[in-house]
């Protein structure tokens, strides 16, 4: 039989090669195959060998992890490699209530909650109940009758025991925690010497063999089949080894994963305790309601499978140690900090001037968007043990860049409702796209092509689309003190005007200059830098400025970096409390990146989506005499506009003031006076920080 090359699995191929063999035997020479019987045996020939080789096929791809399918299958060769995917998370809330003891006899002297269920959630939430319990009970004093449960940590789902008795008769004996959607860094073990005992010791996990000795009283952990995990004990040489009787008892909690974040409401429905001379008092009444602290939020669904083979493979290269960057992308957020949504690494070596001997991370969190300065130093701490010496990490918090939208959206009114109509299918469409994963990362890129085709692709009334695209970056400013500001925005500045103005702020005041003051710049003849300045208006659409100050700062069009000089500002727009410069420039490539530790975002609360009749294609005007022309550069404003018509800026020693704004974001006309005083900042990294007090958002 002549070696067939299979192109797929085709049952027609199959057949048809079997009776290609067939001809070329002489007992079948001049058989018909159609229309014979042995047409019948064939097919159930052709059948079975179709079935063989699909099977042979799945078998194959489920030995590498790359082409695996079964979840069992991947997990197991991430297994062989020593990664162990993440586990199901609970959602963490916290709570504080307090409990009226004045009508409790016998009086407690102090109170215990006891650990499991604490509180349920309040009402329908998603069509759904949630049980929050806690790990361990907690006791307080009771003072003047009250005892207080304050910022108490809650986590969603139920509370579990698993007890195991550890038998020397049958060493290999699993121990597997049954249950499903278990949290594992919730995980609590302790050992006895039997059952009998009242002397426990706890275990702690861990996930290497490094710093094991044969006493260490640690336990290991690996998922088995069906979601389920099997906890391992040392062997006498890599962690202490089980005795025969040994009971062990593992406390763990089940959890729905993210069903339950954004859960605020919660009832009480835990256990009260207290005890008086050996007897044990429950306590029902006088429980205040619950006040919410932080709605329950961090809960997650199990690794699942495309991560798996993502992270697996780059977590084995690693080798357990951060060396380069792509070793500190693959390690934190998988062994030391789970709550990383993206992060950028990268080496002082690309900072300019150069900072050697550091590595610089940026991490986005799940929630929020800052990360705590204790979380920062646990994360630092934690990396000390995978880090290289003499290389020293340092956190830097999340930088925006903001990208704005300005587009005019023509359209065939024969085909739309309503320009309003079209103008809500393009925002949505576009804050769908904002909100992708393909733009909230580190080291995403807008790509301009991709946005322009999904503004035409929203409706079929839409005919072209002239769309304009800038940059902003938000300076936190530090008031009533000389600093010294620098920013980046990772882009290279389109120059439009040689005679300036190719930048934009929002108003603000500084000492000495009794009006609202602008910074804008002029080009040097090298087109690679410039100079700054201050300018102010008469009104805010007014192309006559008046420039009040001269050489404030510089800027490098090639590095995108703004500097301002020491300046002592005195107020200016107010954002989440804080003052800050809006400062917004021509990117000179419509394809905008989120550089290094600068995290992409499209603004579509600053974007505008205008609505034009197309006359042409509406039938409105077949000559074009009347068509409207856009414009496919940025509009002439000097300055940002925008905002409300009136704003609260702070100035001078943090007071506050309301002022007409006159349609333009942050610019007011107010007099202040501020005391100049304050030490000047050093300039920051070109990287898009700040100095002095300031940074950027």
């Amino acid at each position: 039989m002549p070696l067939a090359n299979f192109t797929n699995l085709d049952f027609n191929q199959v057949k048809t090669t079997l009776k290609e063999y067939l001809k070329e035997n002489s007992n079948f020479t001049d058989y018909d195959f159609e229309g014979s019987n042995l047409s019948s045996i064939l097919d159930v020939l052709a059948y079975n060998t179709y079935i063989t080789s699909y099977n042979a096929n799945m078998v194959a791809n489920e030995v590498f992890i790359d082409s695996a399918t079964l979840r069992e299958n991947v997990v197991s060769l991430a297994r062989n490699i020593g990664y162990l995917p993440k586990s199901r998370k609970a959602a963490t809330g916290i709570i504080t209530f307090f409990v009226d003891t004045s009508n409790v006899s016998p009086s407690p002297s102090s109170l215990t909650l006891k650990k499991g269920p604490v509180a349920t959630s309040q009402g329908g939430f998603g069509n759904s109940s949630f049980v929050f319990s806690i790990l361990e009970d907690i006791t307080v004093p009771v003072n003047d009758g009250i005892a207080e449960f304050n910022n108490i940590a809650i986590y969603e789902g139920n509370l579990l025991t698993a007890n195991f008795t550890y038998s020397a008769r049958n060493p290999n004996a699993k121990l597997l925690l049954d249950n499903i959607g278990i949290d594992t860094e919730l995980l609590s073990v302790t050992v006895k010497p039997n059952q009998a005992s009242s002397r426990s010791v706890r275990y702690t996990r861990q996930d290497s063999l490094f710093e094991v000795s044969p006493d260490s009283t640690v336990y290991y952990l690996q998922e088995a089949d069906d979601e389920r995990y099997e906890l391992i004990f040392g062997d006498g040489l890599f962690g202490k080894k089980l005795e025969d009787n040994n009971y062990i008892t593992a406390d763990y909690i089940t959890s729905n994963g993210d069903s339950a974040n954004g859960v605020g409401q919660f009832s009480f429905s835990g256990r009260l305790v207290y005890s008086r001379n050996n007897q044990e008092y429950v306590v029902t009444s006088g429980i205040s309601l619950i006040t919410t602290g932080l709605s329950a939020r961090g809960g997650e669904e199990i690794e699942g499978v495309e991560s798996i083979k993502k992270f697996a493979p780059r977590i084995y290269a690693s080798q357990n140690r951060a060396l380069t960057a792509n070793d500190y992308e693959s390690l934190i957020p998988t062994q030391i900090y789970p709550e990383t949504e993206s992060i950028s690494v990268f080496g002082g070596e690309e900072l300019v001037p150069p900072q050697y001997g550091k590595v610089f991370i940026s991490i986005k969190p799940r929630f929020g968007d800052f990360i705590p300065n204790l979380i920062k130093e646990n994360i630092k701490k934690k990396l000390k043990k995978y880090s290289v010496a003499g290389i020293v990490p340092e956190l830097l918090d999340l930088k925006y860049l903001y990208v704005e939208v300005a587009s005019k959206i023509y359209y065939n009114t024969n085909l739309a409702p309503s320009a309003t109509f079209v103008s809500g299918v393009v925002q949505n469409n576009v804050n769908m796209y904002a909100e992708s994963t393909e733009l909230n990362k580190y080291g995403a890129r807008l790509k301009y092509s991709k946005l322009l085709k999904l503004i035409d692709d929203s409706h079929n009334s839409i005919t072209s689309n002239i769309t304009t695209i800038a940059i902003r970056r938000d300076l936190r400013l530090t008031l009533d003190t000389f600093v010294e500001y620098q920013i980046g925005f990772g882009n290279q500045f389109h120059i439009k005007s040689m005679s300036g103005y190719n930048i934009k702020s929002s108003g603000f005041t500084v000492a000495g200059i009794q009006e609202v003051v602008y910074v804008s710049d002029i080009p040097d003849t090298n087109r690679r830098t410039g100079v700054l300045f201050f300018f102010t208006l008469p009104t805010p659409g007014s192309q006559t400025p008046t420039i009040v100050r001269r050489n404030v700062g510089f800027i490098n069009y090639q590095s995108g970096v703004i500097t301002i000089n020491p300046v002592n500002m005195t107020g200016a727009k107010l954002k989440d409390g804080q003052p800050i410069l809006e400062l917004s420039a021509i990117p000179h490539s419509n394809d905008v990146i989120g550089l290094q530790d600068l995290y992409l975002q499209l603004d579509t609360s600053s974007s505008l989506f205008e609505p034009v009749v197309d006359d042409v294609s509406s039938g409105l005007d077949p000559s074009s005499s009347t068509y409207i022309v856009s414009s496919s550069y940025s509009n002439g404003k000097l300055v940002r506009s925008g905002g409300p018509e009136t704003a609260t800026v702070t100035v001078g020693s943090g007071s506050r003031v309301t002022a007409q704004t006159s349609g333009v974001t942050g610019g007011t006309r107010i007099s202040t006076s501020g005391a100049s005083t304050g030490s000047t900042g050093s300039t920051g990294s070109s990287g898009g920080t700040t100095s002095g007090g300031g940074s950027g958002y």
